[in-house]
């Protein structure tokens, strides 16, 4: 286990490079720069921005630029936020905690809804509630995460109002009381509730059928033959087996949750890493949106590193090594 993993993080690597040359590539390619988002060019003599641009190195040939980007990023210096006027890595490690606890409570969401709905529709297939479950699924496959959000909006916060439609906290609250973090799960659950609602479908269905075809196998006849209960079955036998992939999921899901999480924080104004990536493309802010499309990237490939990890652990039949 431990070779592997060093060997998929020593692969890693080169991919991590390949994807900072096509990141650099793009933002060179995207029409101004970093010291276009800092000044005013109508008010600003053209000598004092060619010193500038010359003094900051937008000058230099694209590779030593390139060069001198990727080592400082390395080393931590993510370059400085045209927008906000302060380090680009202090600036993400400002929203960082938002961005986790909105994805580990849609996590939740997502796998108690997905593990309630697939085990009752595995055990009861084809009838009526497993109908009714297939069909809400369809429906949350078919909603863009939008439409949803904005739909969430209107009826639970403006028409119910139980819940804030946009921040991460009561400003009037005191940052470390007990209603500090009351109002901090007040304020995620609804964005929340929509992010893991829409990826709990996929999971519910691959539940169901893989429940269904265990049900089926050679293990499960006889244990019936040796009069095993039913539900020490199904709650034993079968859900081990089924919740194997499941499992293995929760790799891809870190990324794949922080990447998704774009449209929703966007949408319930959440100040958290997917509105920062938004903002940072709308206002040419190039050096936040290149350190988080690394973020991003590296993410996803840790996520995967993750799942292949988990399928070794969880399942004895796999030897990573």
């Amino acid at each position: 286990m431990l070779k592997y993993s060093i060997r998929r993080l020593l692969g890693m690597i080169p991919m991590l490079i390949l994807i900072s040359i096509v990141v650099f590539s793009l933002a060179k390619l995207m029409p101004g720069d970093s010291l276009s988002g800092e000044i005013d060019p109508l008010n600003t003599s053209p000598e004092y921005i060619a010193e500038m641009r010359e003094k900051l190195g937008y000058n230099d040939p694209l590779p030593v630029q390139y060069f001198n980007w990727i080592t400082g990023f390395m080393q931590g210096d993510f370059g400085k936020s045209t927008r906000f006027q302060i380090p680009v890595f202090d600036l993400i490690m400002e929203k960082v905690p938002n961005t986790l606890l909105l994805g580990v409570t849609a996590l939740v969401i997502t796998y108690i809804m997905a593990f309630i709905m697939g085990m009752y529709s595995g055990r009861r297939p084809y009838t009526l509630g497993d109908n009714a479950i297939a069909g809400f699924n369809y429906v949350m496959l078919a909603i863009p995460s939008f439409v949803a959000a904005v739909f969430a909006i209107y009826i639970f916060a403006f028409q119910l109002n139980w819940f804030p439609f946009a921040g991460s906290v009561d400003i009037l609250v005191e940052e470390g009381s007990f209603e500090y973090y009351v109002s901090r799960m007040h304020h995620v659950l609804l964005p929340a509730i929509v992010l893991g609602a829409m990826s709990t479908a996929s999971y519910t269905q691959f539940l169901r059928n893989d429940i269904i075809e265990n049900s089926r196998k050679d293990f499960v006849r006889t244990a019936r033959a040796k009069g095993t209960p039913i539900k020490k079955i199904y709650n034993v036998h079968i859900l081990r087996n089924s919740i194997i992939p499941l499992v293995t999921f929760l790799g891809f899901d870190f990324a794949a949750l922080i990447g998704g999480a774009i449209i929703t924080e966007t949408i319930f104004t959440y100040p958290g890493i997917g509105q920062l990536f938004l903002e940072s493309v709308t206002s040419r802010d190039y050096p936040t949106l290149m350190a988080l499309t690394m973020l991003l990237s590296f993410l996803t490939l840790f996520g995967n590193l993750l799942a292949d990890i988990l399928y070794g652990v969880v399942d004895p039949r796999i030897r990573l090594d």
